[in-house]
Parts: structure tokens; C-alpha cells; sequence
């Protein structure tokens, strides 16, 4: 009994030297009511934001930490639904299997990891890599590495030739033949059996490239990839570990075919139509769109060299298309989780998709919910998304009001995650 009082007592004393911070606020988005507050305290205690009072409240010990926010807006921390963490697009990028070691990628990654916490993303859905990326979450959440806390989908899936098949464009002697393990997809069998290695290797998420895709060395950019009966064997063995699938799409049929059989967000949904976005709505989708990726890849393509001739024409086609699909499926009530395709872009320039969502005709104060509230609603990550008590303390400041100046959130000034500051 007197060691159980003892291991009490030591319990509640470490919860009491928890560190404290007292976050002085101009002003408070306060995401949940779609208000904004000011002159707001916000009280910080070890990683969890314990209470937030209105006006400037004073320290009441002198080791309670002051942070003096008063000429900043002041936000939760942001959720990017869709990051390629492991690397970035460039012309060198085709090359990179051959002369990049895991090493090498890990420490790259590192780099992107820092580098996107620093423009407020506390939280980002990783949709595939080679694996680098979840060794990456591990070492982040361990405190070895400063970054955004990570979910992964590990190796995305493909279809043999498919967007996510590995050897695309490779000669023929390297190509071989990848399976499930590899992350390529032929049947039902293997559709359960690469979902099994993703969880084996650690992955939060799966994700399958229901269509081609712009920036693969493959033909199509939109035809679809998986049967219905395929992709329901994933989406059922996904939800039996305990996971959920994201969907890469760019043409209608495969949306549909991803949207009826279980897929809980479509990636860029470029050539949406009427009928899947009502469908989206039925079987409550959430639409990622990544506009910024759009436009980078549309820019870029003009490029001489940039991409592999085979790729152009599909960046020149879809790219500047998914910004106006975006207007249509807000305008439809389609359900919209905020996500960039940062790696397809430079990272750490994530937060300019907010303002390509306002330019399409979503409010700010709706685009901060997608990247806050939605996202932590479609995470099932319930202590994420708010500044309320009882709320993780991922907490990010700009030096304007994004809902009068949306590119304001373009040059983050303020990041804490759980409880601790990264940047001020």
C-alpha cells in the first residue's frame, strides 16, 4: 500500500511541474463556432491546453512561461491531409531510385519534416513513400526529429503498370514483377495480402491509386486501375486492422468505383462528375482536392526538361483543371477535408492552397475548419483541431487576420506543438 501512495504521489507531482504557458492572443480563431476572438488567454499546461479565458490574464507563479501574441492571430494547428514526405518533384526526381540510398531519403525527409512544422502544420497524413516514412513518424514522435506528428500510408498501392507500380518506366530487365509486398495489386488475393504487409510494416492509412495519375512514367493520367471487387477487398480488410483507405483519382469511373465500395477521402478528383459528387455525399467521401499540386504541375510542365516527355501532356490537362472541379464540389456540399500534395510542390509552402480554395469561392474561415476541424473529425483524432480545453496544444500564430488577408498564412510566425515552440 505505501509504495501504491508513493507511485500516486510521484504521478500528481509530475502532473503538477507540468511547464505552463500562458499564450497572451490579439486574436483567437475560434474554429468550432466560426468566430473571431479577442484579447484571449490561452492556458498551456505540459501538451494539453487546460482552459482559455478572455482577456490578458496575468502568471500567477513566476514559473509559468508568458508568450506575448497580442498583435498576432492565433489559430489551431493545421492538418495537411495529403503530403508526400520522403521528397520533392524536380527533374532529377526520375533518377533518384538508382542513385538514392534509404539514408539518403531519411535525411532528406528530416529536412521536409522540420521545414513543414515551421509553416504551421502540426499534423499531416503521409499518402506514400517507400517506406522511410515510417520511420520518419517514429522518430518524430520519439522527439529525435522535429516535424508534424505523421499518420502514413506507407507503399502506396498500385496495379501492375498502375500509377503506384515501382518499376514504371523502368528497362525491362529491371522491371520484374512486383507483387503485394511491393505494393502492386492483380486480384483479390493480393489486394488482402498487400493491406497485411502495409499493417505489418506500419502503415495508419492505405492508400490505392484508383486511376493513372499525372507523374507517373505511364500513358494515362485518368483511366481506372482496380476492379470494384479489388478494391472492395481492401477497403474491408483496411477497416479489420483497424485502418481507412484514401483513394488517388483523377478520372470519373474510378472515383465511382473507390466512392461505392468503401474509400473514406478521394484524392485531386479531378474530373469529378455530378453524379459521383452526390455519391460522395451518400456515402459521406470527403474530397482532398490539392489545387496548389495542380497548378505547380500545369507551370512546370511548360518547363523543357522538367518532367519526362510522357508525362507533359498529362500535367498540361489535368493540372489546371482541379481548382474549378473544387468551385463545383463546394458549391455541390460535397464534403471537403483540406490536403496539398506537398512533395508534388515544394513543401513548406502548403499554406498557399488556402488561398487557392478563397480564390474559388470558399470562405477563409471555412478553409481554416477543412484544415482543423474536418481533418481531425476524418483522423479520428478528437484532441486535435481546437483551442479548447482538453485539446492537444498544437497552436500557430499569424502576424495578420487570415479571414481578411488569406496569404497571411503563407508566412507562419508562431508554432507550438504539444505544448512545446518550434518557432516564434
Amino acid at each position: 500500500m505505501r509504495m501504491l501512495l508513493l507511485g500516486l504521489s510521484l504521478f500528481m507531482m509530475t502532473i503538477s511541474n507540468a511547464q505552463q504557458s500562458y499564450l497572451h492572443c490579439g486574436k483567437l480563431i475560434d474554429v468550432k463556432n466560426g468566430k473571431v476572438l479577442k484579447e484571449q488567454t490561452i492556458i498551456v499546461e505540459g501538451n494539453m491546453i487546460v482552459d482559455v479565458k478572455k482577456g490578458y490574464l496575468n502568471p500567477r507563479s513566476k514559473n509559468i512561461q508568458l508568450v506575448d501574441l497580442k498583435k498576432k492571430t492565433v489559430m489551431p494547428g493545421f492538418i495537411d491531409m495529403h503530403i508526400h514526405i520522403e521528397g520533392e518533384t524536380g527533374p532529377n526526381k526520375y533518377l533518384e531510385p538508382f542513385t538514392l540510398n534509404d539514408a539518403d531519403v531519411a535525411y532528406n525527409a528530416a529536412e521536409i519534416a522540420e521545414r513543414t512544422l515551421m509553416a504551421g502544420f502540426t499534423t499531416v497524413r503521409d499518402l506514400g513513400g517507400s517506406g522511410v516514412n515510417v520511420s520518419l513518424k517514429k522518430a518524430i514522435a520519439r522527439g529525435k526529429v522535429r516535424g508534424p506528428r505523421v499518420l502514413t500510408a506507407e507503399k502506396a498501392l498500385g496495379t501492375t503498370g498502375g500509377h503506384a507500380d515501382p518499376t514504371n518506366g523502368y528497362r525491362k530487365e529491371l522491371m520484374g514483377d512486383p507483387g503485394p509486398k511491393e505494393g502492386v495489386v492483380n486480384g483479390v488475393d493480393d489486394a488482402r495480402k498487400a493491406v497485411r504487409q502495409r499493417y505489418k510494416n506500419g502503415a495508419d492509412w492505405i492508400k490505392i491509386t484508383a486511376t493513372g495519375g499525372v507523374l507517373s512514367v505511364a500513358k494515362s493520367g485518368q483511366n481506372p486501375q482496380f476492379t470494384e471487387e479489388e478494391i472492395l477487398a481492401i477497403t474491408s480488410t483496411a477497416r479489420e486492422y483497424g485502418m481507412q483507405v484514401a483513394a488517388h483519382a483523377h478520372g470519373d469511373e474510378g472515383m465511382q468505383r473507390a466512392v461505392r465500395n468503401g474509400v473514406k477521402t478521394i484524392e485531386h478528383g479531378t474530373l469529378m462528375s455530378d453524379e459521383t459528387m452526390e455519391l460522395m455525399k451518400q456515402k459521406n467521401s470527403y474530397y482532398v482536392p490539392t489545387i496548389s499540386a495542380g497548378k505547380y504541375v500545369a507551370e512546370k510542365a511548360k518547363i523543357k526538361g522538367f518532367y519526362p516527355e510522357i508525362i507533359v501532356p498529362k500535367a498540361l490537362e489535368i493540372g489546371p483543371q482541379i481548382q474549378n472541379t473544387f468551385k463545383k464540389a463546394y458549391k455541390k456540399g460535397v464534403p471537403i477535408a483540406f490536403g496539398t500534395d506537398a512533395g508534388v510542390f515544394p513543401h513548406g509552402e502548403n499554406g498557399k492552397e488556402f488561398g487557392y480554395m478563397v480564390e474559388a469561392g470558399m470562405p477563409a474561415m471555412e478553409a481554416l475548419q477543412s484544415a482543423t476541424l474536418t481533418n481531425a473529425k476524418v483522423l479520428k483524432m478528437e484532441k486535435l483541431g481546437q483551442l479548447s480545453a482538453g485539446f492537444l496544444a498544437d497552436i500557430v500564430a499569424s502576424d495578420d487576420d487570415p479571414t481578411k488577408n488569406i496569404e497571411t498564412l503563407e508566412n507562419i510566425s508562431f508554432v507550438m506543438k504539444d505544448g512545446k515552440i518550434y518557432k516564434q
